[in-house]
C-alpha cells in the first residue's frame, strides 16, 4: 500500500512509530544524497548518546486524601501512616539519536550535518538541551545545517521569525549565517525538495523529499503497522480531521 496522503503522513507521527521512521528517513536521505557527491563528498550516519529520564513519572503523591473525618485511634494510624502507596520512580534510559553528516572524502571536515528531529529534541528536558547545545556550536561556525521537523507535537526550534506550520525545514547556510531558508508548510501540502549546501563553489545537490517518504512507507510496510480507524495523536482541528477522513475513506478496508 502507498502512502495515501500528499505530504506528510501524520499517522508516522505516533511515538510507538517514531523511532522506526526516523532510522529509516535517515539512511533514505543518505542514499539519495551519495550518488550526487561522490567521490568528492561521503555522507555518514552518526549518532548521539545521552541518557534521558522519561516524563510523565511520578517520585510520588504529594497529597493524600483522608476519606473519612472521623477520629482515628493511635493504633488506626499507625496502621494507615505504615501502608504503602504505590508510586513510579523515574528510571534514566539511555537515548540513541543517529543524524547525517556530509564530509570531504580526502580531509574528514565536516561540511554539512542534517538533523531529523525527534519528539525529545521538541520538549523540554536532556534531549532538547542536548541538541539545542549542539545546534548552537554548528550556527557558530561555517558548517552548514539542514533540519527536519516532521513532528506536529512539541515546541519547535527558535528562529527569528513567527512562523505558524505544523511542519518545518530549516536550511542554514553558513556563508550566509544569520540568514537562512525556512520551509514551511501544511499537512495539505507535499514535502519539498530540500537543498544540501556544501561548500560554496559546489552545486547544491536536491533531495526530493516526498519521494523518500513514500518510498520508506512501502519498503517499511508501514499500513500494517497503523490502524487508520483509531483517532489520530496528536489531535487535528476539526476542519482538517474532516479532510483526513476523506482520503481515508479512499482506502480499502
Amino acid at each position: 500500500m502507498k502512502n495515501p496522503f500528499p505530504g506528510m503522513n501524520p499517522y508516522l507521527e505516533h511515538s510507538a512509530l517514531w523511532h522506526q521512521v526516523h532510522n529509516r528517513l535517515i539512511v533514505a536521505i543518505a542514499d539519495a544524497i551519495t550518488p550526487q557527491v561522490a567521490p568528492k563528498y561521503r555522507v555518514s550516519i552518526e549518532e548521539r548518546i545521552y541518557t534521558s529520564v522519561e516524563e510523565g513519572l511520578l517520585v510520588g503523591i504529594a497529597d493524600v486524601a483522608v476519606g473519612s473525618s472521623q477520629a482515628k485511634t493511635p493504633t488506626q494510624t499507625m496502621a494507615t501512616a505504615t501502608k504503602p502507596i504505590p508510586v513510579q520512580v523515574p528510571v534514566p534510559a539511555e537515548v540513541t539519536e543517529r543524524f547525517l553528516e556530509v564530509r570531504l572524502t580526502q580531509s574528514g571536515d565536516i561540511v554539512c550535518v542534517i538533523e531529523v528531529l525527534s519528539p525529545k529534541n521538541k520538549r523540554s528536558g536532556t534531549g532538547r538541551e542536548t541538541y539545542q547545545t549542539k545546534r548552537q556550536k554548528i550556527l557558530q561556525s561555517q558548517t552548514n545545517l539542514i533540519e527536519i521537523d516532521l513532528l506536529r507535537v512539541g515546541e519547535p526550534m527558535p528562529v527569528l521569525a513567527t512562523i505558524e506550520a505544523p511542519y518545518r525545514i530549516l536550511v542554514s547556510r553558513g556563508h550566509s549565517r544569520p540568514a537562512a531558508d525556512l520551509y514551511a508548510f501544511g499537512l495539505t501540502e507535499p514535502l519539498p525538495n530540500i537543498p544540501i549546501p556544501l561548500l560554496t563553489d559546489d552545486a547544491e545537490p536536491v533531495v526530493e523529499l516526498q519521494d523518500v517518504l513514500n518510498d520508506i512507507y512501502t519498503r517499511a510496510r508501514f499500513d500494517l503497522s497503523i490502524d487508520y480507524t483509531q483517532p489520530l495523536k496528536p489531535s487535528l482541528p476539526e476542519a482538517e480531521n474532516i479532510w483526513i477522513q476523506g482520503i481515508l475513506s479512499g482506502i480499502d478496508p
